[in-house]
């Protein structure tokens, strides 16, 4: 199949009154929407997708931002989730190893907690369940000499153990499915809402609205994904097809103080509620510590972490760390809702992470639904979602053939190892922006970074700086490219810059982003040109 005949394949027709037609229509731009996007543009689907904000802006932005197995879980007994979770982590590394790395974590133990024997078995478990090849095992640590210990209460200072998993910026991985799945021919609407679904014809006429001018239009498609995350149930009963089981929405919240310790590991540390939390290097002069569990009742746009979990996390924190964590010292707090299928289990904390996919033809029209889910699994979730929909497809949409754990993700083209020598090599080719700068657009960017600097000799040729090296040349690519509209878009989901930014600063950029979001010469990111290389 040529370039061309993918093109054809992916380009939505228009009905006989001019609605435009497309094989998938999903709605919701968290990581579970934009992967099956991604996922079934390559296939050669036409897709639409609709997100009533920014990509990410929900929960798939407001994770621990780990890409792993879950070895609490493994007390849960969710053992298929864990294969599948720990088998992932290298395939996502290897096709974003700019936004995603290797972390060891250190785990103290600590006497009244989980005994030894059921320590080492989880470990034993985790390095062996899911066909690890680059991560290093499991290791036994000495904190009374290892520097880990440092930072930690004397009485904290013996035993513990040290595993792998790996950190990822997870709204970074989010847009970045939106753009593969854009370039592939996927139309992405963002600040677009669903507000009205009907079968007709064996397929769905669905009615979305402009978030900004209250434009509203119609698509048709064969077939719809419901990936609208905590508002899954509520888009279901919009559309008159009511889903008979609850969704239990457990609340996570994260905080992130001025950096707790120097070296480059993590840690994990028991509760005295059984609970667990992660201490993580953040943004290199940061901690994020997180997370919570508790059962959220209300409307999931109002979600924010509390004062109680905020303490909480401290107090948490305190108990291992030599230098107490203080509500005082949080420079940054955010809080996301896990839109989980209620198993039953008791305790939020003991409630399954794991995927329910839920397709409903009524009429011919099918809907599938996603429920739950792991930033981690993203990528399976969408293949396994492709397949359910397949009798409702075209034959020639190969839905059998899995690709997208072989093709990078936008700027991931390098190998996994070889982000010192991309960063190295960018600093070499631009030294007016010097090593940390480098090192950032790299880890942001990957190879797109050069993008963003094209010929420029010195910093002025970017444009405006608009504080901690965000420029007007950064700020326009994001808007062309990534779908970015406001300045939070660009300060706390396709970078992390809010943590270094003053309030002028970002009222500036704002102010700059509406200004060319308006601007027909910068059009806002739209589909790119067919690819087809699968």
């Amino acid at each position: 199949m040529t370039d061309s005949d993918h093109a054809d394949l992916r380009a939505s027709t228009q009905t006989a009154d001019g609605d435009p037609f497309y094989d998938v229509a999903i709605i919701g731009g968290g990581v579970n929407g934009c992967g099956v996007a991604r996922d079934a543009a390559g296939r050669g689907l036409s897709v639409y997708l609709c997100e009533q904000s920014d990509l990410a802006s929900g929960t798939s932005s407001a994770s621990t931002k780990l890409i792993h197995g879950g070895l609490r879980y493994l007390e849960h007994y969710d053992f298929r989730l864990v294969r599948e979770a720990l088998a992932e982590r290298e395939v996502v590394w290897r096709i974003a190893p700019h936004i995603v790395r290797p972390l060891r974590f250190v785990l103290p133990y600590r006497r009244g907690m989980r005994p030894q024997w059921l320590l080492k078995l989880g470990l034993f478990l985790y390095d062996h369940l899911g066909g690890r090849r680059l991560l290093p095992p499991t290791r036994r640590l000495d904190l009374s000499s290892d520097e880990a210990g440092a930072p930690l209460k004397p009485e904290l200072r013996g035993r513990a153990f040290e595993y792998s998993d790996c950190w990822a910026d997870d709204a970074r991985l989010v847009v970045l499915n939106a753009r593969d799945a854009a370039d592939r021919g996927a139309r992405i609407e963002t600040r677009v809402k669903a507000i009205a679904a009907e079968a007709e014809g064996g397929g769905w006429r669905l009615r979305v609205k402009d978030q900004r001018s209250g434009e509203k239009r119609t698509i048709r498609a064969r077939a719809l994904v419901n990936a609208a995350g905590p508002w899954a149930s509520a888009v279901l009963n919009q559309f008159g097809r009511p889903h008979e089981k609850e969704l239990r929405l457990v609340q996570g919240s994260h905080i992130v103080v001025p950096r707790l310790f120097a070296h480059d590991r993590c840690y994990i540390f028991q509760n005295d509620d059984n609970r667990i939390i992660f201490a993580i290097p953040y943004e290199d002069e940061f901690t994020l510590i997180g997370t919570t569990d508790r059962d959220f009742l209300g409307d999931p746009a109002d979600v924010v972490a509390t004062a109680d979990e905020i303490e909480y996390l401290c107090r948490a924190a305190s108990a291992y760390f030599l230098a107490p964590v203080r509500p005082a010292d949080v420079v940054w707090a955010y809080s996301g809702l896990r839109p989980l299928l209620d198993d039953g289990a008791e305790d939020a904390q003991a409630a399954t992470r794991d995927y329910v996919l839920e397709l409903d033809d009524k009429a011919g029209a099918p809907i599938l639904s996603v429920f739950g889910g792991k930033i981690t699994t993203y990528r399976r979730l969408a293949e396994q979602a492709l397949e359910k929909l397949a009798p409702y497809l075209r034959a020639d949409a190969r839905i059998g053939a899995s690709w997208t754990g072989r093709t990078p993700l936008p700027g991931g083209d390098f190998p996994a190892l070889a982000f010192p020598a991309l960063a190295d090599a960018l600093a070499r080719r631009y030294p007016w922006l010097g090593p940390v700068e480098a090192r950032r657009l790299a880890r942001t960017y990957g190879t797109r970074a050069e993008r963003i600097l094209g010929g420029a000799r010195d910093r002025a040729a970017l444009g405006r700086d608009f504080g901690a090296g965000l420029t007007e040349a950064e700020a326009t690519y994001l808007i062309r490219e990534e779908f970015a509209a406001e300045a939070d878009d660009v300060i706390w989901r396709r970078t992390k810059l809010g943590l270094r930014l003053s309030n002028g600063e970002i009222d500036a950029l704002g102010a700059y982003m509406t200004a060319q979001t308006r601007s027909p010469d910068i059009p806002a990111a739209a589909p790119g040109a067919a690819e087809g290389n699968l």
